[in-house]
């Protein structure tokens, strides 16, 4: 977990979409450490992950559980965050699902399925986000290098971070004269419990390894950095921008 500090975030009204796990939960645990008041909408439960660090840090962040691929769901969790921490700061759009699928097995269900919660969530927080940041604020959207480099077996899922990258530039170029900035982030392969589990083999870290400039497999702790510096004011001037930490597989790999 990165050591910098953000003070701007300190006392910041922050939300997050997908934070009880994964890189998420490492986000929620970020942004706690930086005094931010931050709310959470997940499917799954976050008491034991709120209980934690409200011990370690003091700062207990707010937990809904919900669906976000139900936009009043969404939105009134947003309200909700709103009315308990104040004017809405920071949205982070981080929550996704990326399951494979071989492109003649793809169902219409299926499509729709992938694009509701890793496209259309992104959307629909966002255009809630412009509504309550009356005096300007920052979404950072979560995508990935999936799109970057053509990744097999994530045909919808590719295309829906594609989509999230279209939709980072042409809201920062709409928002902007409102002093909303949009950011992209796109972490490589991190070694989530979720990946160990399902996907991560011995051949297949070691393929990946000699791809990456630097030798070593990203945790979820790793993205946080990026994720901080673009929720705050020190990329104050930065809209519109993709950041993407993946230890160097697509700029050399």
């Amino acid at each position: 977990m990165t050591s910098a500090i953000f003070p701007d975030l300190n006392g910041a009204c922050v939300f997050l979409t997908g934070g009880a796990s994964g890189i998420g939960a490492a986000l929620t645990e970020g942004f706690v450490r930086q005094g931010a008041r931050l709310t959470v909408i997940d499917l799954l439960d976050g008491t034991a992950l709120a209980d934690r660090l409200e011990a370690a840090h003091g700062n207990r962040p707010l937990f809904i559980r919900g669906d976000i691929t139900d936009t009043a769901v969404l939105t009134a969790a947003m309200d909700r965050a709103v009315a308990e921490h104040g004017p809405l700061k920071v949205l982070v759009n981080d929550a996704a699902n990326d399951q494979r699928f071989p492109v003649a097995e793809v169902t219409e269900a299926d499509w729709d399925a992938m694009q509701a919660i890793n496209l259309k969530s992104y959307f629909f927080a966002c255009q809630k986000a412009a509504a309550l940041m009356e005096t300007g604020g920052v979404i950072v959207n979560f995508s990935s290098t999936s799109y970057m480099i053509g990744s097999e077996l994530l045909s919808p899922y590719v295309a829906a971070n594609a989509g999230i990258m279209g939709l980072t530039r042409s809201l920062a170029r709409e928002l902007g004269p409102r002093g909303i900035r949009v950011n992209a982030l796109a972490p490589g392969w991190v070694m989530t419990e979720k990946q160990k589990r399902l996907w991560v083999t011995e051949e297949g870290v070691r393929a990946f390894m000699e791809r990456q400039c630097l030798k070593e497999m990203m945790q979820p702790e790793d993205v946080v950095g990026g994720a901080l510096f673009l929720a705050s004011d020190a990329s104050r001037m930065i809209t519109g921008q993709t950041l993407v930490i993946d230890a160097g597989v697509v700029v050399t790999g």
